[in-house]
Formats: C-alpha cells, structure tokens, sequence
C-alpha cells in the first residue's frame, strides 16, 4: 500500500521516558518483525520500525523515541487521535535455527521486540540482550518476560543488569553458550563490533540497518548503501552477514538528508 490509511491510535504505552509506543488496529497478514511503516502526522513522513505484532487482537504497535520536532509532535498525541501509515516496507529477519542471541540497543529493541515475541510463539529458544544507558531506558523487559524470552538486560552506568556495553555481554555469552543465530539492531557502532563477533564465532547473523528514508519503496535512492547500491528501504533493513561482508560503509558512516556523509 503505497498511500497512507489514516487510523485512529488505540492505545499508548508510555515504554520510558524517551519512548513511547503507539498501537493501532490492524488485520495481521504478510507483516514480519524487521519491517517498517511511514508514519504520516499530516506535515511529514518518517519510516518506524514494527515493535508489536498481535495476530490475536490484530494490534500493531510503532514505538517511537522522542529526537526532534517530528517525534515530539507524535508524544504529544493521545489515544483517539490519528497518524497515517504507510506500508509495511522493507525485509524483515528470518527464522532458523533453534537457539537464539538477540541485542537491541536503545530504541533499537523495537523490530527486535516483535521478532524474539514470533521466535518464542515458533517454539524457539531466546536469549535476549537489551541494552541501554541506564535502567530507566531499558526497553519492554517485563513484555517479554512474560512472553517466555530469556531477558538479560545490560546498562552502561551498571544501575540494572551486567554493567557495561551490550557487545561485552554477548561476547560472555558467547564463549559459554552455543547458539544458532545472532539478531540485532541498535547503533550501528554497537552493530559493528557485534558482527565482529560473530566473525570470530562464525555464527550466522541477521542485523537491521538504518539510512535515511524518503520515498520506502526504492525509487528516490536516498537510502543506497554506496559498495553494492543496496537500498535500504527495499534490500533491507535487515541484513544477513555475508552481505553485510560486501558493505564498506557498515559501521563506518551514513549520508544526512542532502547526502553529505557523516562518519560514526
């Protein structure tokens, strides 16, 4: 669907401080954690990962983190009030194996949320990290406990959980735990040392990237990744490790609105 269907919010979670999740009706049919909509508050569009996807209630949730001027309109919105959404988008993660390390850093959880929910209902094992500044930031802990995930959160300043980055955790768990698969978004320098890592374990990994998004359906080309002309909104955003391989720019830079490059 390549124009915007105005709904009415149903609900809002308040998930921190910074984030709140907005959950809307929708009939749940070829959608899949790692895809994303265009959120449109009548002025402008930015693309949201999906962070909820309830089959039964026929729910999907958008959790947005408050940056800018467009994500403080949306946080000052209630329920009842209307967005339009356009999509899903993109490639989402796949599904293989049977024992599972994820890591969501920051806002990150979000796609990573709605996919360690549809790992776990497929009847796999999840060991999740997520990752945050300080406890207050830590993102759908108690959610996805009760969802049966494994929820290892891990914060910078050591108030909740392992005290130190994500990636040290993982690298602990990983030289003691065999897993099949490694899945994450976050930032992309916290990407960079994961996929790292699973370079040296060599353990199949899937990672969902973020480049600026104009259009969502490949035709602008503002999301192009330079090495291979990947567009991020359609190739993407996930993407597996031997393509991650072929990327130059991964963990390196990204280009701003106008194209100019900013390293990270």
């Amino acid at each position: 669907m390549h124009f915007p269907k105005v709904l009415k919010i149903k609900r809002i979670a308040e998930e921190t401080p910074t984030v709140k999740t907005f959950i809307f009706p929708w009939k749940i049919d070829e959608e899949v954690p790692g895809q994303f909509f265009m959120i449109w508050n009548f002025q402008d569009e930015k693309p949201m990962s999906i962070s909820l996807l309830d089959p039964v209630k026929n729910e999907i949730g958008l959790s947005v983190k408050i940056v800018g001027p467009f994500t403080s309109i949306l946080h000052r919105l209630k329920e009842g009030d209307q967005l339009g959404l356009r999509g899903p988008y993109g490639r989402g993660f796949q599904f293989a194996g049977s024992k599972i390390l994820a890591l969501g850093g920051g806002v990150g959880m979000a796609p990573i949320a709605a996919y360690v929910e549809e790992a776990t209902r497929r009847g796999l094992e999840v060991d999740l990290i997520t990752a945050a500044s300080t406890k207050e930031e830590i993102l759908f802990e108690d959610r996805l406990k009760k969802a049966g995930v494994n929820v290892l959160p891990s914060t910078d300043d050591g108030s909740h959980g392992f005290c130190g980055s994500g990636t040290e955790l993982a690298e602990e768990l990983l030289l003691k735990t065999k897993y099949d698969m490694l899945v994450s978004c976050g930032p992309e320098i916290m990407m960079k040392k994961l996929f790292d890592l699973s370079e040296r374990f060599h353990l199949p990994a899937q990672f969902s990237l973020e480049r600026w998004m104009k259009c969502a359906i490949g035709l602008c080309g503002q999301c192009c990744m330079d090495d291979v002309g990947w567009r991020v909104c359609v190739e993407g955003p996930v993407f597996c490790s031997h393509e991650i391989r072929l990327l130059s720019e991964f963990g390196q830079y990204n280009r701003d609105a106008s194209g100019i490059i900013h390293h990270f």
